[in-house]
């Protein structure tokens, strides 16, 4: 038994309103440690996909909407990597709620308008790319929620591999998009569905 950590499911109370819903929606109670290594994470990351971008030339080939969705899908999926992995975010997604499953589901569900703007606009109308990649996304998340929870963790990770690999192999994008798939499922299947014990130092240790 590990005596130099602890387990906390508790969720602290939330303001009403727009305030509110916001911190419900990124995980309620996140630490100031938590938010510190989420940014860094997201400037390094995000910085380091704008530099290999910009030095790959593919900036000045692309259109102005090409491009906005790029940088939106670029961020929201660094950002929601880190948010998702949060202990805040495991508490607040994965508590014992019946509304919780459904609300995981729906999360899931939205990132779709991900793949319809990527292959649509930036990929320029690749329908096998965007609706092979819909049926990963949907199959692999509905395989990770109802698998029993022992193997939650193990079955996500397969199906995130499973689904980089058909990216690489049968649905080759240009190099500079690579990244898409590996932080889409990553965010989605692993981050976000898996639900972690909300780990933290226990104070008295």
């Amino acid at each position: 038994m590990r005596r130099d950590v602890q387990i906390s499911w508790e969720i602290p109370a939330t303001p009403p309103g727009l305030a509110g819903r916001l911190e419900r929606f990124m995980g309620p109670g996140k630490s100031r440690s938590e938010s510190v290594v989420e940014t860094l994470g997201l400037l390094g990351c995000a910085l380091l996909l704008a530099a290999g971008l910009w030095t790959s030339g593919v900036t000045g080939d692309l259109s102005t909407a090409q491009l906005v969705v790029v940088a939106l899908a670029g961020l929201d999926l660094i950002g929601g990597v880190l948010t998702n992995a949060t202990n805040a975010a495991k508490r607040w997604y994965h508590r014992a709620d019946p509304a919780a499953r459904r609300a995981r589901l729906l999360f899931v569900s939205a990132h779709l308008i991900h793949l319809a703007a990527m292959g649509l606009v930036v990929l320029s109308g690749d329908l096998t790319w965007t609706l092979t990649n819909a049926a990963l996304l949907l199959g692999g998340a509905v395989v990770v929620e109802f698998a029993p929870v022992h193997l939650k963790r193990l079955v996500a990770m397969a199906l995130l591999m499973a689904a980089v690999l058909v990216n690489l192999f049968w649905l080759p994008v240009p190099a500079v998009f690579s990244w898409f798939a590996p932080l889409f499922f990553l965010k989605l299947l692993v981050c976000h569905l898996v639900p972690e014990a909300p780990l933290e130092r226990r104070r008295d240790a």
